[in-house]
């Protein structure tokens, strides 16, 4: 599955996109996962003044850029695969293309 737009994609996304992959592919096959969350987020809590410095870290996000793979399957059927990319697709907040490998 290769990203078509730019985005940040929080931890929290790309393990519900794993979920919905292994869920639907029964956990035959393999996936593999190639964005990691390296970069945190900062935020303040809710009704808290300015200054005092910076506030702690709220989240971790992977930055993708437009053509980035982000995740592979391999040993299930096409149709399999293609149906199982889709319903991880929906939990990302970014838009995606199904692509296949053909140098095999």
């Amino acid at each position: 599955m290769k990203a078509i737009e730019p985005e940040r994609i929080t931890s929290r996304q790309i393990e519900a996109a794993r979920r919905a992959l292994t869920r639907h592919m029964k956990r035959q096959g393999r996936v593999w996962i190639r964005i990691f969350p390296d970069i945190p987020v900062t935020a303040k809590p809710i009704e808290v003044r300015m200054g005092k410095g910076k506030g702690s870290v709220d989240r971790w996000v992977a930055k993708v850029k437009p053509g980035r793979v982000m995740f592979e399957v391999d040993g299930v059927a096409e149709d399999v695969a293609k149906e199982a990319l889709r319903l991880a697709a929906m939990k990302l907040a970014v838009k995606c293309r199904f692509i296949v490998r053909e140098d095999w």
